[in-house]
């Protein structure tokens, strides 16, 4: 097995190092799908530049980093050669997929005792069908997941054109393992980072204090939730000084958290604010912007952490895929992050109604979004409303393949309890979830 993970981390190596250094690296770091106003490399050398320059970077509306970012980018491209910040992305990616094979080991040993423990209320007909999809699972999904990751084009583009989601992506594995291992410093730490960053993954909190709190009764939970918001806090606030630090000023506030909230670019992208605010009648605009950042941050918090507290870490998923569908200025890279984790559900496949039109649908919609948008911007033989249908195409799948997923979940929960019902009368049925 570590044969193979070896394998898969030099071959993925090999295949970013190839992109990085032909003709195609320029031109995929200039693609709308890859770069946003908030991850583009391009924005971060400009930032270093007129933070070199003794010029707030944060004065302008180029720079949307953090200071802590800023900090840290600078003193990368002061004393690293462009060959030596191939190395960095690439290592960072190989990070990332390790953490994302760590957490599947973690997270497959909690699914196997999970179901030891819950066998008792198991029909006859479900022990063995359920203990061998386990087995399997358990024997692969260690390999599955850092492959899917590493493989994964989305997650390669982004790599190749040297955009901070690498990073943001990295934060995000790191979390997820601490997570799972209920290191609340750790766990608190990247969220910090995360919310710094991006503002919408203080969600992520929820399922770490779900798992902080596993094994506790009574007092003992209480204290748990108290004792990991406090850590979280004290580190934001820790964050938030430094940053006020580094720049001497709050005006970066303004270019990070306001410039998520309030969509002032209107730039395409492969999310959906950019159309519907270009068409949006001014006077309605604060009232839509509420909308959808009360749709993407907190309308499914409850129902999700609700529903999925059994299951901290197919809630962090969920509020993932949330994110990178709804998100101001979302990315591929996003969406590939979270899609890497599927694996992780392999043992709820059987159940899924959906999954060919899904993957057509993100597949055709993979390949049109370029099509269409050099229609637009270059034959000019199309208009936006061409590449915004795509880009709605591509959310509706996504949408489709998280409510595929958490369905397939309670599927799954029902028949270990009342039985597959694979045949009435000798015939075979399917069963489904209405």
């Amino acid at each position: 097995m570590k044969k193979r993970i070896f394998n898969n981390l030099i071959l993925a190596s090999a295949i970013r190092i190839f992109l990085m250094r032909s003709n195609y690296q320029s031109i995929i770091s200039e693609r709308v799908e890859v770069s946003t106003a908030l991850n583009s490399w391009k924005r971060v050398t400009e930032g270093v530049y007129l933070r070199n320059q003794g010029i707030d970077p944060y004065s302008g509306d180029v720079f949307h980093e953090t200071p802590i970012g800023l900090a840290i980018f600078a003193s990368l491209q002061m004393h690293l050669s462009n060959w030596a910040l191939c190395v960095l992305f690439i290592l960072t990616d190989l990070a990332t997929a390790l953490f994302l094979a760590a957490t599947a080991k973690l997270y497959i040993q909690e699914l196997i005792v999970k179901e030891k423990e819950e066998r008792t209320h198991f029909v006859n007909d479900t022990n063995e069908k359920s203990q061998t999809s386990m087995g399997d699972i358990s024997s692969t999904a260690v390999i599955y997941i850092p492959a899917a990751y590493l493989f994964n084009p989305y997650v390669v583009l982004n790599c190749v054109g040297f955009t901070t989601t690498v990073f943001t992506n990295f934060l995000y594995s790191a979390a997820l393992y601490f997570m799972i291992r209920q290191w609340t410093v750790g766990s608190s730490l990247a969220n910090a980072l995360l919310t710094l960053q991006g503002l919408y993954p203080v969600n992520l909190m929820i399922p770490t204090i779900i798992y902080s709190s596993r094994g506790k009764n009574g007092h003992d939970v209480l204290w748990v939730i108290v004792k990991t918001i406090l850590i979280y806090c004290i580190i934001s606030i820790a964050l938030l000084s430094i940053s006020y630090y580094i720049t001497g000023s709050w005006s970066f506030l303004r270019s990070t958290f306001g410039f998520i909230l309030t969509v002032p670019d209107l730039r395409p992208n492969i999310g959906l604010y950019w159309y519907f605010f270009t068409e949006m009648f001014e006077h309605f605009r604060w009232l839509f912007v509420a909308s959808f950042q009360i749709n993407v941050g907190t309308l499914y918090v409850v129902p999700l952490a609700l529903r999925l507290r059994r299951d901290p870490l197919l809630l962090a998923f969920s509020f993932l895929a949330i994110t990178s569908i709804f998100k101001s200025y979302p990315c591929i890279g996003d969406v590939g992050f979270y899609m890497s984790l599927l694996p992780l559900w392999k043992h709820l496949f059987r159940y899924m109604q959906q999954g060919f039109v899904i993957g057509c649908f993100i597949l055709f919609c993979t390949v049109f979004a370029p099509t269409v948008w050099h229609q637009w911007i270059y034959s000019r033989s199309a208009n936006a409303n061409f590449y915004f249908g795509v880009t709605l195409a591509f959310a509706i799948a996504q949408i489709f393949l998280l409510t595929d997923v958490l369905f397939t979940s309670i599927k799954r929960e029902f028949v270990t309890r009342h039985g597959f019902g694979d045949e009435i009368n000798g015939n075979k049925v399917k069963f489904l979830l209405e």
